[in-house]
Parts: C-alpha cells; sequence; structure tokens
C-alpha cells in the first residue's frame, strides 16, 4: 500500500510518498514536469516487496510547496537531507533520475552519512556542455516558451505524448499510464514553475553551473550508474567518464532507453536497484 505524507523542512512542505518496509530505498524524480507519482510506479511498487521505499516530490514539483528561492542543485540536497533526517533514514540506498541524480550524487558529497549506495540514472551533473549549446540558455532566460509548451500540453493529451519522444527511445511502447501520469501532473497550476527556476540558476552562457567533474574523486559510496544508450540529453560518454573517475562505481547502459529508464524498463531498473540495496 502506497502512503502520502509530508514533512516540513526548512518552513517549507515537501510531500513523500512511502510504500513497504525493510532496509530504506530512496527515489528522486527528474525535472520539468515530473513527480514521485510520475516517474517511479512501477519501480516502487516492485522495490515494495523487500524495502521501504520513499519517494519524495522535490522542491516545487507534484504536491511539494513552490518556495521561494533558487532551485539549485544544492539546494535540492539540502531539501531532500532536512527530508530524511527528518525522517530518520539514513543511510539510505539513493536513487535518482536526471534532476534527481544530480540532486543524489551533491547529497553524496555534502552528507555521506545519509548515503550508504548510490544509484544515478541518466544524472544531471556529469557534463557542462548545454544538449542544445546557446540555444539552451536563450530558452532558459526567455521562459515564455516553456509557458506556452505547458499550456498546450494542458489542452492535449496528444502533444503531451508526442513531447515524451524526446525522452524515451521507442514512444510507441511506453505505456499508455505514463501519458496520463504527465499528461495528469501538467494540469497542476504550478506545472513547470519549479522547472523554469531550475534554469534559471543553473543554466549559465557557459553551460551548467553544477557540474561533478571535480569532484568524482570524493564520492565513497559505491556508486552504480544506469544510463540509456539513446539518451540525447546527457550523451553515454559523460556516464562513461564519470565511471571511470568515482573510486566505486560501475555502469550499466541500457540498450532499450534514452532518458526515461523508469518508465521505459522499470524491470532492469528495479533489478539494478535490488542488487545495490541487497550488497549493502
Amino acid at each position: 500500500m502506497v502512503t502520502d505524507a509530508s514533512v516540513t523542512v526548512a518552513g517549507t512542505r515537501i510531500h513523500y510518498q512511502t510504500a513497504g518496509e525493510g532496509p530504506p530505498v530512496v527515489l528522486l524524480h527528474g525535472g520539468i514536469v515530473d513527480a514521485a507519482h510520475v516517474s517511479w510506479p512501477p519501480v516502487r511498487d516492485r522495490l515494495a516487496e523487500d524495502y521501504r521505499v520513499v519517494a519524495p516530490d522535490l522542491l516545487g514539483y507534484g504536491e511539494s510547496e513552490l518556495a521561494d528561492g533558487p532551485y539549485s542543485i544544492p539546494r535540492h540536497a539540502e531539501v531532500i537531507a532536512g527530508v530524511l533526517d527528518a525522517l530518520e533514514l539514513g543511510p539510505v540506498t539513493l536513487v535518482g533520475l536526471s534532476l534527481g541524480g544530480g540532486v543524489a550524487i551533491q547529497l553524496a558529497l555534502d552528507r555521506p552519512d545519509l548515503v550508504e549506495a548510490l544509484v544515478p540514472i541518466d544524472p544531471f551533473g556529469l557534463g557542462r556542455d548545454l544538449p542544445n549549446g546557446f540555444l539552451s540558455y536563450v530558452l532558459a532566460r526567455v521562459q515564455v516558451f516553456n509557458r506556452v509548451a505547458i499550456a498546450a500540453f494542458r489542452r492535449s493529451r496528444g502533444l503531451t505524448r508526442a513531447s515524451l519522444g524526446g525522452i524515451v527511445h521507442d514512444l510507441d511502447a511506453l505505456p499508455a499510464e505514463a501519458v496520463d501520469a504527465v499528461y495528469r501532473e501538467v494540469q497542476r497550476p504550478t506545472a513547470g514553475a519549479a522547472f523554469r527556476r531550475f534554469r534559471k540558476a543553473e543554466v549559465t552562457r557557459r553551460g551548467y553551473r553544477t557540474t561533478f567533474l571535480d569532484r568524482f574523486g570524493d564520492l565513497a559510496a559505491p556508486t552504480t550508474l544506469l544510463h540509456g544508450a539513446h539518451d540525447e540529453l546527457f550523451p553515454v560518454e559523460w556516464a562513461e567518464r564519470a565511471a571511470d573517475r568515482i573510486p566505486d562505481a560501475e555502469l550499466h547502459v541500457l540498450d532499450d532507453c534514452a532518458h526515461w529508464a523508469p518508465r521505459e524498463n522499470p524491470e532492469t531498473v528495479a533489478a539494478h536497484v535490488e542488487r545495490v540495496a541487497s550488497d549493502e
């Protein structure tokens, strides 16, 4: 059974889902209009058979409060650390997708006492280059384009589905419930707001502000990188470089995935997390 609850961190309400009993596994979702109940249900439900799974909505996403201030990777990590402290969780197996993967790496660096094992999936922070160069910078600064896109998605499930073609390898194979989850989430009045603030904080003319290129050697937790072979946002070469530089790391390239592995191949993602968690 999945339970919804919330905890207050630094005056801000953070929503989370929890399911199952056992050693703790924490799942951090991605950006744009993602949330715990969008990316994680199939992985969460399988892991809950043997683990206590906690899946927070990141600051400003899903049912978590849209608070003031910068939405940088370090701030997101500080908030999640507050959630784990409040729930008296730790050390945990920490799994993060895309934006959540960058948050997970930042948290493992800032609070190694909270992280027993790390599973970043197509994570932010492995490189500095923007996927579309200067255009990405312009889009991050002229936020009206994101607002227009969100408005269009609210009116059309078909447009919402088509937009997911940029993060999955085979759109026709994507389950309808995954599209439905995104379509429901985009109806939220605050949909896209946290992502716009994230881009404002993290996208600069020279590329992404937060990268871990100089800090890979500082990661103490055993790290299992999962990366879609067809990811067009963060190239697999970035993950290969990270795996070479992180002291205790391994990389698994998922041949049938692009950037949304928990929905493209949840069974494989869950199996990797189970293997990591059972080793700890």
